[in-house]
Formats: structure tokens, sequence, C-alpha cells
């Protein structure tokens, strides 16, 4: 099972979780703000362009706020480059889009291209599919090192026979010599120690070449917010990196954006003992938070104990016999009625969510922990859920 990264309550212990509908979730600017700078600070001291990855964090009321501490965004495809556009990275303020799919559709690639200001192949016959030297903008070509570091082979792009990244081991000097930039996305959720190991496995086989790209990415994974991440040792290797190969470096974090910034806060439904003391919530972890079904984790809950007096089985709303975010433990009992929030569910869970079973998507509200200023600034309804069936 994944370790959760949650360090806490931070803020949110103070926060009413009555004031806003439920299920929502609440994103604290002034968290995101303190992630904001520790990026800014990397980036001053080392001249690293630094992407927010909109797969992790697409919450566009807040792209004004993003927009003036990184370089710009990371996309997966068409509809994020558009978002990154219109929110997060406009061109006449120099930001930039930097566009990674696995293959690109042949409707998409025209408007891509004159989105991005880099475009990432998945290997070198893709390059040659679109266009090769007929490409305005700098090509880049993703690598697999083949060196796994990830704790769980599914979140792994270095897992054994990845489809993600051309295989380091079949790089050639002609291969080179086509692109401008080279990417790597190895990490998930990690600190300084595996990023330092990849790319010595990377140097190693391709340090020769190092001094003829423009760019390299090193992709995103990277827990630089995190209270224990090595930010020193970080800022001497990417010094280090600049100076060796003359690129330009540049990281893609999505977690790290949003880190403890954000809750999902929900309601008790129901209470149930079946041998099991469950408590069934108006959210659902396949419905609102599918990482915890997918890694599998567990996420924090707000009040939860090592050893508390009463235990409860967090159950979802859906039909699904697994819908459950875990067993949890609490010095009070719960009631029907009783809101609850897990914590750190800002990365990931607002951009996963889905309408399966029906079950209505949270609302999303912007709060200020130093002003108290609460916002909502999504809510849902039926609309949303009709409109995207036919």
């Amino acid at each position: 099972m994944l370790p959760t990264q949650a360090s806490g309550a931070g803020a949110f212990a103070q926060f009413d979780l009555n004031r806003v509908p439920s299920p929502c979730f609440v994103v604290d600017e002034v968290k995101l703000e303190e992630n904001l700078k520790v990026l800014q600070l990397i980036r001053s001291k080392t001249d690293t362009k630094i992407l927010l990855a909109l797969k992790a964090f697409s919450m566009w009321a807040v792209g004004p706020l993003i927009s003036k501490y990184l370089d710009g965004c990371c996309a997966s495809g068409l509809w994020e480059a558009r978002l990154a556009r219109k929110y997060f990275a406009k061109k006449d303020e120099g930001k930039i889009v930097s566009t990674f799919s696995p293959a690109y559709h042949p409707h998409d690639i025209e408007e891509i291209t004159d989105l991005s200001d880099h475009i990432i192949f998945n290997s070198p016959s893709q390059r040659e599919k679109w266009g090769g030297d007929n490409l305005s903008i700098s090509q880049g070509l993703r690598i697999n090192p083949l060196n796994p570091e990830g704790l769980v082979g599914k979140y792994d792009p270095c897992r054994p026979g990845s489809r993600l990244g051309w295989p380091i081991d079949q790089v050639t000097e002609s291969m080179i010599k086509d692109f401008d930039g080279l990417h790597l996305h190895t990490l998930c959720e990690q600190d300084f120690p595996p990023l330092d190991r990849t790319w010595s496995k990377v140097s190693s086989v391709l340090g020769k070449y190092s001094d003829q790209f423009s760019w390299i990415n090193l992709g995103g994974g990277h827990h630089l917010t995190r209270t224990d991440y090595q930010v020193d040792e970080l800022v001497e290797f990417l010094i280090q990196l600049r100076n060796e190969t003359g690129a330009q470096i540049l990281l893609e974090p999505g977690e790290a954006v949003a880190l403890d910034a954000g809750i999902l806060v929900g309601e008790v439904l129901d209470i149930m003992d079946t041998g099991v003391n469950h408590a069934l919530l108006d959210l659902s972890a396949t419905c609102h938070a599918p990482d915890v079904i997918e890694a599998p984790y567990r996420p924090s809950l707000l009040g939860d104990k090592e050893k508390g007096k009463y235990c409860y089985r967090l159950g979802g709303v859906s039909c699904l016999a697994g819908d459950v975010f875990g067993d949890y433990q609490l010095n009070e009992p719960l009631r029907i009625g009783q809101r609850i929030a897990f914590l750190d569910q800002a990365h990931y869970s607002m951009v996963k969510t889905n309408t399966f079973n029906g079950v209505p998507l949270p609302s999303i509200a912007l709060w200020n922990s130093e002003n108290d200023n609460l916002r909502i600034v999504k809510r849902f309804s039926f609309d949303d859920f009709e409109e995207r069936l036919s």
C-alpha cells in the first residue's frame, strides 16, 4: 500500500467544515502560496524552469496566483494545453507550455504545436510521423532510464515493459541529433536520492551526448515542498547539471504545488454494525478519490488517532463493494449528519473525479487561512452529469 504523504491538518484544524456544501474540496490559498514560494526559491537559486503539471492540479481559479511564481505548465494533450494557455501560461507573459503524450491524435497535432513551446515524443518514429524537421517548435525525446524507483509498480514509468519513454539502451547517436531536448519522468511522490540515482544511470549511458541538448526536462514526481525534502542537495545537483550540460533544466512538479493545500469534506449519512462498524458517507473513493483504490492508499482523516476509543470503516456511497476509504480510530463517536474531512486531497483527487452511479461531484471552495475569506468557486448540478452522457 502506498503511504500517505500528508503532513497533518495544518490550518484546516481550525476550519469549520459546516461552512461549505457537502461534498466539497476546500483549497487553502495561503498554503498553496507557501508551496509556490518554496518552488520559486529553487528557481532563483538554480535558474531552473519549474512548470506546473496540470495532470495533478488544474484548479484554474488559482491560475493567476500560480503564474506569479512558476514558469508555465506541462500538458498531457490538447485539452490541458488549451487550459494552460488560457489560465496558467499566457504567451504574452513569456510562459512555457511543454506537451507530452504517449501518442498524439492526428486531429490534435496542429493545435498542440501551435499552443506549445516544447513537444515531447515517446519514440523517435513519432517525430518522423508528425513532420520531423518541418515542425516549427522545439522537440524532445522522452527516455525510459530503465531504473525503477517507484514504491508501487503501476505508478512506476520504469516498470518492466513500460510503454512510457524510449528505452535508454536503445538510444543511438543518430536519434539524439534529431532532438533539441531530453525528457525523463520516473518518480512518484519521492525525494532527492531517487532522482540522483536516476540521473546517474542516464549519465552513465548518455553522458557523452548530454551537451547536445538545449534543454533537459527531469519530469515530475519530485516532492519539493515536503518539509523533509533535501532542497540543498537538489539545488547543488541542478546547478552542477546546468554547468556540465549547458542545457536549460526544467522540473514538472504536480503534487508539490498543492501538497497539504486541500481537504475533501463529506458528511456521515448512516452508521451500521455488521460485525464491522461502518460509517457511510456522501463521499466515494471510486468517484472522488480514485487513487485510494488504484494505488491503493489510506488517506489521512482530520481527527484520526493512532489509538482511538471508536473505530469506523469509512465507506463510500457508490454500489462498488470495495468503495472504502479505510479504517479510522477516533476519540469521539461519529453521528449521522456529522462532517468529516480527508487531508491532502487537492492534488490528483480533484482532477480524477467522476460520476459513476450518478454520484454528485464535490463542489470546490477557495479559503484563505489568514483572513478567513471563503469563496465557493464551483458547484456541480444534475446538468453536469446529464450533459456528459447521451
